[in-house]
């Protein structure tokens, strides 16, 4: 039987009944997801308008009445049976029978539905259609459901909802309104997109076997078509959970996040420990034609990539006297791998030794710190290399440690600096000492997404000293296979089982007191989580998540570092002070012309150099038109995620995706940044330094007293002022405004003419104009 209903919902301000700690107040509440104790925020704008509702259960399709005007809030399915139909005063609920259990009930400014399975293994609802959508794909799009670039770039497209949405909902635009989805069960969803004939999307949450909770549900909003008035229904959700901390909150229990405001985000390439200007290369020669090319050849042997390029090297310098510049670099890059090495040691090839070495070898090498064996490790090479090598103290020092000198004096006051891997700074920890000292912070990158079966030093972050996790603490799907690491190598690690490895690596790493301020945990927080159907630890979702969650808090409560991690999703937002990937994601992961074919004008470049940066992070490319509509053309570009957490999470581009890799698009990465108050990123050595320095300085004279200012205060207003959405502004707290002309010419905005390419600042009625396009050109002047 077909059944309807009407009903009116009206909508209830918040009231200070949430309570802030401006007044004083010890007011505090426990957020399930963070772990910690947060002082309650204060709701102070109200979220959502008065609406009626009908409802069809036979086909579950709901539409929203407001002020006459009619929309469908979910399309009609195919007709089911419906049984214990059951309407009251403020809710309706009704069964599919051996399949679901519905209720949609009255609140004050929202329907609450909820879905309950009952024998159904999965279930497709809402399947949704309006004339355009605001998503929270990383920072947020605006996507036109008649766009011809989006139905094709989304077209027969499914999205994992936890990893594809930064946040928790999303949005439905007609001209007269719009509703606002708010997901409260982000677990094991999935959104499917059709195109024909436009945009439409479905979305499916599957019940699995292991996971108890057969629920799903939502909070159905009905706003104004303004960016701020969809956020808001969520944001003071997030309030009213207490799951919202400011990132001076965060900066109470660590000081050092305060260094992240008006700081630039720099990888820093100085993996190289002994560098080309640290060699005598005659003499190096002639060493090489001694027992230490057999011992490196030997090294190199066991190493993932072998030594067949080291052997033929070694075999061309013997005959020669001279070395071409690729001869040193595969010589550089052997030396360099492998004073990382465990078993460099050997006492027949180091049978006398000095006096620090000898301290350290009778220590015992397995009771070696990390930071101690690479101490060790440069003794003895520097032994056995003599006056072929500059003194110890200045390897590798003018691409690490004087570059950081040279930034520090340039004027950049604040930093945060990363390294792409922690053996970086631990083989040369007076870079890190050095960066910590100037007042900057410094991290290693970190990951405890993949394992490997046999530790390979090139990639020690998929190495852990517990050879059983292999077998027994990585992730299987429900047909019973592995779940493969990253580039389908080795295998996923179940984080409820990584806790005693990520402590037992934290300690190693810090044993010897390295100036580390900061950490960067890859994938925890890019919302690629798992259940995992391993007989001995069955885990779901939501377990994987908070184990995520744990070992953040870890390296921010315990070790009081300040926490990153890529991506940005905000179930993270409590515990981490900044976010790579939410302005700017990967872009195009799956296209072969951008990651396999290297003709190809857009291939991004590969992960490896022997020195320097490697393309994949300094080869600037162009992007298909495409990719460049979707991914980048402001005119879809909403700020969801900065209105809800300006002052809660920095969040800045992807490290593949940094502020120069765009070719041409230079001028209006700047302007983004700008307005979005995001950091740009940059990956530096010695040469990249030199050929942006001017750039980046020039930038940073405007950006880093704005961020500093932005970042302390709530994203207040964002406005589009142009016909072609070009020219943009956004409004931090009261006095603090920005507004950008992405476009060719110039426009008038408020009596005020910004110019093309440019951003013009306003703080309590003083003015600064800043031209992206000059400073772009700074790139590329002799």
């Amino acid at each position: 039987m077909k059944s309807k209903f009407t009903w009116m919902v009206t909508t209830t301000v918040l009231t200070a009944l949430l309570t802030g700690c401006a007044n004083g107040s010890n007011n505090q509440t426990s957020p399930a997801e963070t772990g910690t104790l947060v002082p309650i925020q204060q709701a102070s704008l109200p979220a959502g308008e008065p609406f009626e509702f009908e409802v069809d259960p036979a086909t579950f399709a709901l539409t929203i009445i407001k002020d006459g005007v009619r929309e469908q809030a979910s399309l009609p399915q195919p007709k089911s049976k419906v049984t214990n139909w059951i309407k009251k005063d403020n809710s309706v609920s009704w069964t599919y029978p051996g399949m679901m259990n519905i209720s949609v009930t009255k609140k004050d400014n929202y329907l609450d539905i909820q879905l309950e399975s009952i024998g159904a293994e999965s279930f497709e609802w809402p399947i949704v259609q309006a004339d355009s959508y605001m998503l929270p794909f990383g920072e947020g799009k605006r996507i036109p459901a008649d766009d011809k670039d989006w139905q094709t770039f989304l077209h027969d497209q499914t999205y994992t909802f936890s990893e594809s949405f930064s946040m928790d909902f999303f949005a439905l635009n007609n001209k007269s309104f719009s509703m606002v989805y708010l997901v409260n069960n982000k677990f094991n969803d999935e959104f499917h997109f059709d195109t024909d004939p436009s945009v439409q999307m479905q979305f499916t949450h599957e019940f699995p076997s292991i996971n108890p909770d057969k629920s799903y549900g939502f909070r159905l909003y009905v706003t104004g078509n303004d960016p701020q008035q969809i956020v808001q229904p969520y944001k003071n959700k997030i309030i009213e959970s207490g799951n919202f901390v400011t990132l001076e909150q965060k900066a109470d229990q660590n000081p050092n996040i305060r260094k992240l405001y008006g700081a630039p985000q720099i990888y820093l390439w100085s993996p190289n420990i002994l560098t080309e200007e640290n060699v005598n290369w005659p003499k190096m020669r002639t060493v090489l034609n001694g027992k230490l090319g057999s011992w490196l050849k030997h090294l190199m042997d066991e190493t993932a990539d072998g030594g067949s390029e080291l052997a033929d090297t070694l075999m061309q310098v013997s005959g020669q006297d001279y070395m071409d510049n690729y001869q040193k670099k595969v010589v550089l890059s052997a030396l360099n791998q492998a004073v990382r090495m465990k078993d460099f040691y050997s006492a027949e090839m180091f049978p006398d030794t000095g006096k620090e070495a000898t301290a350290l070898i009778q220590q015992g090498l397995s009771s070696l710190s990390e930071q101690k064996l690479y101490e060790l490790n440069k003794l003895l090479l520097k032994d056995i290399l003599g006056d072929a090598a500059a003194d110890l103290k200045d390897w590798g020092q003018a691409g690490s440690t004087e570059l950081i000198k040279s930034m520090h004096d340039s004027g950049i006051d604040k930093a945060w600096i990363g390294l792409s891997n922690w053996a970086d700074g631990l083989i040369n920890p007076e870079m890190v000492n050095e960066a910590a000292s100037d007042g900057y912070l410094i991290a290693p990158y970190d990951s405890y997404h993949s394992i490997q079966e046999k530790p390979d030093p090139s990639w020690n972050t998929a190495s852990f000293p517990d050879s059983a996790l292999y077998e027994e603490a990585t992730i299987t799907r429900k047909d019973g296979s592995k779940i493969a690491g990253f580039l389908n190598r080795g295998r996923k690690l179940n984080p409820t089982l990584a806790l005693p490895s990520v402590k037992q690596r934290a300690e190693s790493i810090l044993k010897e007191g390295i100036s580390f301020n900061s950490w960067f945990v890859d994938c925890d927080a890019t919302g690629e989580i798992f259940d995992d159907y391993s007989p001995a630890h069955l885990t779901t979702q939501a377990q994987d998540l908070d184990a995520r969650l744990q070992r953040l808090n870890y390296y921010a409560k315990d070790k009081q570092m300040v926490v990153g991690s890529e991506g940005g999703n905000d179930y993270a937002s409590g515990v981490i002070a900044y976010a790579q990937g939410i302005e700017s994601p990967i872009i195009a992961w799956g296209d072969p012309d951008m990651r396999d074919n290297k003709d190809s004008e857009y291939y991004v470049g590969g992960y490896y150099a022997m020195s320097g940066i490697p393309e994949r992070y300094s080869k600037a490319v162009p992007v298909k038109p495409l990719y460049d509509k979707v991914y980048l053309d402001p005119t879809y570009s909403l700020p969801l995620y900065k209105l809800v957490y300006n002052n809660s999470v920095i969040t800045t581009n992807h490290w593949e995706w940094g502020s120069y890799k765009i070719k041409g698009a230079e001028a209006e990465r700047m302007l983004y940044e700008l307005l979005y108050n995001a950091p740009p990123l940059y990956h530096l050595d010695e040469a990249a330094w030199k050929q942006q320095q001017a750039s980046i300085t020039g930038f940073l004279k405007v950006w880093s007293p704005f961020h500093s200012m932005a970042v302390m205060q709530e994203m207040t207003k964002f406005s589009v002022l142009s016909d072609d959405r070009l020219v943009q502004s956004a409004e931090y707290g009261g006095q603090l405004k920005v507004t950008v002309n992405f476009s060719d010419k110039d426009f008038t905005a408020d009596g005020q003419t910004v110019k093309a390419k440019s951003a013009v600042i306003t703080e309590d009625g003083k003015t600064t104009v800043f031209d992206a396009q000059a400073n772009a050109k700074l790139l590329t002047a002799k």
